[in-house]
């Protein structure tokens, strides 16, 4: 079954970027490589601090487009609800 992943990186500065995808490791790859010229290679986004997993691509989407509604407090408290000190997820993914 195919799955879908909303994320959220930050920078050390705690810029932070909302995106959606159905690989997450190489897209969180792509972001802290700077394969893909945009907003994350422009500001240094490059610390995946949050990620929710579905089957459903519309559900995906529907919650990428809800969070990025959302005010900068509030995707802070969804941050800091499950990884309250920011550390990296992905940390141990390309070792």
């Amino acid at each position: 079954m195919k799955k879908y992943y909303v994320y959220i990186m930050a920078s050390n500065s705690r810029v932070l970027y909302t995106g959606v995808t159905n690989n997450v490791e190489r897209r969180i790859y792509e972001h802290k490589n700077k394969l893909v010229e945009g907003f994350t290679t422009k500001y240094n986004v490059n610390c995946l601090v949050h990620y929710e997993e579905t089957n459903d691509v519309n559900v995906a989407i529907a919650r990428e487009k809800q969070i990025k509604g959302w005010l900068r407090s509030k995707k802070i408290e969804l941050i800091e609800s499950v990884n309250p000190q920011w550390k990296d997820l992905s940390l141990d993914w390309y070792i």
